[in-house]
């Protein structure tokens, strides 16, 4: 269980792409191309810090440039060229550099599911099919959210990109 103790002033968010049933990755790896939204994913996090588990960081190859890269991992002698290594998801948050106003948190599945209670935000693409795979978005209560801005978006696979901001009761 996560602590919703959280650095002041910095945005938690979430960004992904799933399928319409969820999927997110299959063997390892993202099941689709889509150039489009590969480019919205670069925009957006690009002068930012991406937290990632090691598995979505070993299917990428290499640290993401422009940005800070954290890799989650229980492994104790892991190294990554060029990224900060952290043992748990509240480390990771706390290591972020100073003046840091959103960290993006970018897969996969079982970071994603930690860190939804503490998510301020959500950048989710949706792709119009349904795809194959064996690592699924987590199920998550949209009452929790509003939607901030939606469009649909023509690709290789056609699919709506939209943002969410947590609703604070």
């Amino acid at each position: 269980m996560i602590a919703n103790k959280k650095r002041q002033n910095m945005v938690i968010s979430i960004i992904a792409a799933m399928a319409s049933n969820r999927v997110i990755g299959k063997g390892g790896y993202m099941p689709w191309k889509i150039p489009g939204e590969l480019s919205r994913f670069r925009n957006i996090t690009i002068g930012h810090t991406v937290i990632m588990g090691r598995k979505t960081y070993e299917s990428i190859g290499h640290s993401l440039p422009q940005r800070t890269n954290i890799i989650l991992t229980r492994q104790r002698d892991y190294r990554a060229s060029g990224c900060i290594i952290a043992r748990d998801l509240m480390s990771a948050i706390e290591v972020c550099p100073e003046g840091e106003n959103e960290v993006f948190l970018c897969g996969g599945g079982q970071l994603y599911e930690e860190a939804l209670p503490i998510t301020d935000r959500l950048y989710l693409s949706v792709i119009h099919k349904e795809i194959c795979g064996d690592i699924y978005f987590p199920e998550f209560s949209l009452a929790q959210f509003r939607k901030v801005t939606s469009v649909c978006i023509e690709d290789v696979f056609p699919y709506t990109f939209s943002i969410y901001e947590r609703i604070n009761c």
